[in-house]
C-alpha cells in the first residue's frame, strides 16, 4: 500500500503559484493540482511547470463544475491544451467534456497523461452508477479515472471506499467524497486502493469542501500506523 496526497492550489497569479507549490514541496506532496481556472493568465504556464520537481496536475473547472473558468468552452480546453505543452504532467478533463477522446488522444501524443474526471455535487451515486462512470471513463482511455461525489450520509462514505477496493483492481482510481460528511473517504481512499487523495495546502486554502490539510492527513496516517 503507498499513500499518495495531491495537494490542490487556486493561485490568482503565476507568482503566488510558484510560492505555493515550494510550499506543497516542503510538505513533501506527491501530486500539486494548479487549478488554472482562477490565474489572471494564462501565458507563462511553463514558467509553473519549470519550477515543480513534484508531479503537477492542470485543472480548469468551468463554473459549471463549481470552477471559476468564465471563459468559454474553446477558450477552457486550449488552456488545458498549452498546460500540457508547456510541461505539465497531467490534465485533468471532465468526462462531460465535448470531443473528450480527441482531446485524450492528443495529451497522449505529447505525453501528457490524462487524468477523466466527474464531479457530483449533489449526492453519491449508487455502485452500479459508479461502475458505469468509471466504464466510461476507461473506455475514454483516461490515465487516472478520478470520481468525487458528495457525501449527505455518513454510510455514502462506506459506498465509496467498497468501490474504491474494487474499482483499483482495474484503473488508477482516485474517489473519495466531499463535504464534512465525507472526510472519512477523503483519508482512507488511498488505504483502501486509491490513486491518490487530494488535501488542501492550508485550512484557509481548501479548493472543495471536506478538505483537509496536507498536515492533518500526514499526522493522521502517522497515528494509524500507515506511514
Amino acid at each position: 500500500m503507498t499513500i499518495k496526497i495531491c495537494v490542490s492550489l487556486l493561485p490568482r497569479t503565476v507568482s503566488e503559484a510558484l510560492d505555493l507549490i515550494q510550499r506543497a514541496e516542503s510538505q513533501r506532496a506527491d501530486f500539486i493540482e494548479v487549478r488554472l481556472d482562477s490565474l489572471d493568465k494564462h501565458d507563462q504556464l511553463a514558467d509553473i511547470a519549470n519550477r515543480s520537481n513534484t508531479l503537477l496536475i492542470a485543472t480548469n473547472r468551468s463554473t459549471k463544475c463549481q470552477g471559476k473558468f468564465l471563459g468559454s468552452e474553446a477558450q477552457r480546453k486550449k488552456i488545458l491544451l498549452h498546460a500540457a505543452e508547456e510541461g505539465f504532467d497531467y490534465v485533468d478533463v471532465e468526462l462531460s467534456t465535448p470531443g473528450l477522446k480527441k482531446i485524450i488522444n492528443t495529451l497522449r501524443e505529447i505525453d501528457v497523461k490524462p487524468v477523466v474526471s466527474f464531479h457530483d455535487f449533489d449526492e453519491t451515486p449508487s455502485m452500479s452508477q459508479l461502475n458505469g462512470i468509471l466504464k466510461k471513463q476507461i473506455e475514454s482511455g483516461a490515465d487516472v479515472c478520478k470520481i468525487v461525489t458528495t457525501a449527505k450520509l455518513v454510510e455514502d462514505n462506506i459506498t465509496v471506499l467498497d468501490f474504491v477496493s474494487k474499482a483499483c483492481k482495474t484503473a488508477r482510481i482516485a474517489c473519495f467524497s466531499m463535504g464534512e460528511l465525507g472526510k472519512p473517504s477523503r483519508l482512507l481512499s488511498p488505504v483502501f486502493g486509491g490513486f491518490f487523495t487530494i488535501a488542501a495546502l492550508e485550512s484557509d486554502r481548501k479548493t472543495a469542501s471536506g478538505q483537509l490539510t496536507i498536515r492533518e492527513m500526514r499526522m493522521a496516517y502517522k497515528a494509524l500506523g500507515l506511514i
